[in-house]
C-alpha cells in the first residue's frame, strides 16, 4: 500500500497528468503524519492543489503536523475560502493565523466572520473585477495577467466609479464578443443579480439555480462587492448538508467527518445520545403496556397485532416526516403552510389507513377461514379492531410526522432532527392507547 502510495504521489509530483482526485485518495488512506510526509516533499503549488479539495477531509490534521512556516506556506498558496475551512477546523488555527501575511490573514479573518452555512462563509475573495468603460480585449488582456491569482473565472465584476457592482459579464459573453470594437458595457448583464453575505446557503443554491449562474457576487449594504459564490462551492456545500440531515434523519448526530475517518469514540459519542434518548421514550410503550394489562390478559388475540399496529404507524410517520422535510429543503413549504399540510395528511392518512385495515382485516379472514389459525368466535370483531386501529394510527402517525418538522423549526431546531427512529417512537407510545381504546369500544361485553 505504501509503494502504491508512493508510487502516485510521485506520479502527480512528475506531472504526468495523474488526476488530483486520485492523488487525494491515496493520501486519505494514510495518517496524518505519513501525510504530511508525502505532500511535504511537493512543490507548494501543487500541495496547495492537493488541500484545496473539499474531499481531503484531515487537511487540518495534515497541516498541523507540518512545521508552522511550512503550513503557512501551503495555506497562503490555497484558496481563501477553502483555506478557510481548513483553518476553522484546525485545534491551532490562531497560532496558524498570525504565521500568515497580512493579506492573506485578512481576507481569511474576513471568510471567517460568517457562519459556515452562509454565502460570507461559502465565498472566495479571489475574484476578478474591472471599471467600467473598457474594451473588451482589455478585460482579456487584464484577465490573462490575475488568472494565477484567481481561484476561478467564471465572470467578471463590473464596477463604478465609487467601487459597486453594477453589472457581471459571463466569460461566454466576453469571449465572444469583439475583442477591438466592443465596450465591455454593452456586453455585461444589467442588474446584476446579487446576495448578502449573510444569505443562508440554500437560498443561495436556489439564486444560482434559477439564474443558471456559474457565481454569484456577495455584496455588503453598500453594494460593494465582498467576493464570489461559485457553483462548485455550492454543490460541496450542499452535499455536506445533505449528507448530516440524512444522518440526523436516521437518529445519529452529525458526523464531523467521513465514517471510515470518524475515531471509535467520537462515533460512540454521536450515536450513544439518540440511542439514550430513544430507549427511554421506548419506556414509554411499556408503560402503555401496563395499563392495558387486564385488557390483555383478558383478550392475548389482540398482542398478535402489537407489532403490525405499531409499526405500520411508524412508517406512516416516517413517511409524511421525510417529505415535509425535504420539502421545507427545497423552500416548497413554509412555516406557514403548516395547516395546508395538515389538512392534506389527514385525508391521506384516513385513505392509507383504511386501505392498510383492509388488508389486516382481509388476513384475518383468511387465516380464519382457511384453518391457519383461530382467533375464537368473535373472530369478525377482532378483525374490525384492527382495522379500524390501523385507520387511526396511520391517521394519526401521518399527521404527527407532517407536523413535527414545523414544530421543531418553529422552535428554531434543524427540522432533520425530527428523526425517522424519534417518530417512529412518538407513534409507538400513542399507537397503542389508540389501538386499545378502539378494541375496548368494539370488544367491550364479548372479550374485554
Amino acid at each position: 500500500m505504501n509503494d502504491l502510495i508512493a508510487g502516485v504521489v510521485a506520479g502527480f509530483r512528475a506531472r504526468r497528468g495523474l488526476p488530483v482526485a486520485d492523488t487525494v485518495e491515496a493520501l486519505r488512506a494514510l495518517v496524518p503524519l505519513d501525510a504530511a510526509h508525502r505532500i511535504a516533499r511537493l512543490p507548494v503549488e501543487q500541495a496547495a492543489a492537493l488541500l484545496d479539495r473539499p474531499e481531503f477531509s484531515h487537511a487540518d490534521e495534515v497541516l498541523a503536523c507540518l512545521p508552522l512556516d511550512r503550513a503557512a506556506q501551503l495555506v497562503t498558496a490555497m484558496a481563501a475560502d477553502r483555506a478557510a475551512d481548513v483553518i476553522a477546523a484546525t485545534p491551532d488555527g490562531a497560532g496558524l493565523l498570525r504565521a500568515l501575511d497580512p493579506v492573506t490573514r485578512s481576507a481569511i479573518e474576513a471568510l471567517l466572520a460568517w457562519p459556515a452555512d452562509s454565502a460570507g462563509g461559502m465565498m472566495t475573495t479571489e475574484y476578478v473585477a474591472v471599471p467600467g468603460g473598457m474594451r473588451v480585449g482589455e478585460v482579456i488582456a487584464h484577465i490573462r495577467q490575475v488568472e494565477r491569482t484567481r481561484e476561478t473565472v467564471y465572470s467578471v465584476l463590473l464596477l463604478d466609479r465609487a467601487g459597486c457592482l453594477v453589472a457581471t459579464v459571463s466569460l461566454r459573453r466576453l469571449i465572444a464578443a469583439d475583442p477591438d470594437s466592443a465596450a465591455i458595457d454593452a456586453v455585461a448583464e444589467h442588474p446584476p443579480v446579487t446576495v448578502a453575505p449573510e444569505t443562508d446557503r440554500e437560498a443561495v443554491a436556489e439564486l444560482i439555480r434559477r439564474h443558471d449562474l456559474l457565481a454569484l457576487p456577495v455584496v455588503d449594504a453598500g453594494g460593494h462587492p465582498l467576493g464570489i459564490v461559485t457553483v462548485d462551492d455550492v454543490l460541496d456545500a450542499l452535499v455536506a448538508a445533505h449528507t448530516e440531515d440524512a444522518q440526523k434523519f436516521g437518529g445519529v448526530e452529525a458526523l464531523d467527518r467521513p465514517y471510515l475517518d470518524t475515531g471509535f469514540l467520537a462515533m460512540i459519542r454521536k450515536r450513544a445520545g439518540w440511542l439514550s434518548v430513544l430507549f427511554l421514550s421506548e419506556m414509554l410503550t411499556a408503560s402503555a403496556m401496563q395499563h392495558f394489562e387486564t385488557e390483555l390478559e383478558r383478550a392475548v388475540v389482540l398482542t398478535l397485532f402489537i407489532p403490525l399496529i405499531m409499526s405500520s404507524g411508524g412508517n406512516s410517520g416516517s413517511q409524511a416526516t421525510s417529505l415535509i422535510i425535504r420539502a421545507l429543503a427545497m423552500g416548497q413549504l413554509k412555516l406557514r403552510d403548516w395547516w395546508r399540510v395538515a389538512l392534506r395528511e389527514l385525508p391521506t392518512g384516513l385513505t392509507l389507513g383504511a386501505i392498510l385495515g383492509l388488508v389486516g382485516a382481509g388476513r384475518i379472514a383468511l387465516w380464519q377461514v382457511a384453518g391457519f389459525y383461530d382467533y375464537g368466535v368473535h373472530w369478525q370483531l377482532v378483525a374490525a379492531t384492527v382495522a379500524v386501529g390501523l385507520v387511526g394510527i396511520v391517521t394519526f402517525g401521518s399527521l404527527a410526522g407532517s407536523m413535527l418538522p414545523f414544530a421543531l423549526q418553529r422552535l428554531g431546531f434543524d427540522p432533520a432532527s425530527a428523526s425517522a427512529p424519534f417518530v417512529a417512537t412518538l407513534v409507538d407510545v400513542t399507537g397503542l392507547v389508540v389501538y386499545f381504546s378502539i378494541a375496548l369500544v368494539i370488544l367491550s361485553g364479548t372479550l374485554l
